[in-house]
């Protein structure tokens, strides 16, 4: 008997649901209304924050840093496991220049249209058509630098 196998029992492969990833849908949904409803993807609300206006937008995203932060220190601290039973783990990621043009590029694309890239489907969702062009230009983004990727220092 292998001395590795005894410690780590096989883990079964999950079957895929006849309909998909529906319960991800759902969870999207969920999200998208949500973000509707707390004015997270509003226009206006975006600009008070890149104007300093209002306090809304930064308690919003200081929120989820910290939830972020306290759960990525649960998972470490507690070796917490994934619904399949492997463990989680978390690679250091490398800071570099390309960060700093990235987020800066992020942050222009934001402020010019904005919109943030994870809520543009609540926009089209939500009946604002004119962010599809967004949605679009995101999603051409995506696949450019998926092609350049390769030519980029890392």
């Amino acid at each position: 008997m292998n001395p590795t196998s005894a410690q780590t029992p096989p883990v079964a492969p999950r079957k895929a649901a006849p309909a998909g990833n529906w319960r991800y849908a759902l969870v999207g949904v969920f999200f998208g209304i949500t973000f509707v409803k707390a004015e997270i993807i509003s226009w206006f609300r975006i600009q008070e924050m890149f104007r300093f206006d209002a306090f809304h937008m930064y308690g919003v995203i200081g929120t989820a840093v910290a939830v972020g932060l306290i759960s990525v220190q649960l998972i470490k601290r507690l070796g917490l496991k994934s619904v399949e039973g492997q463990p989680i783990r978390i690679a250091p990621k490398p800071f570099t220049t390309g960060t700093i043009v990235g987020s800066v590029l992020f942050g222009m694309g934001w402020a010019i249209t904005g919109a943030c890239p994870g809520p543009l489907f609540a926009h089209v969702g939500a009946g604002y058509w004119a962010m599809a062009v967004t949605l679009l230009s995101a999603l051409a983004g995506t696949w450019v630098y998926g092609w350049l990727r390769p030519r980029l220092p890392h």
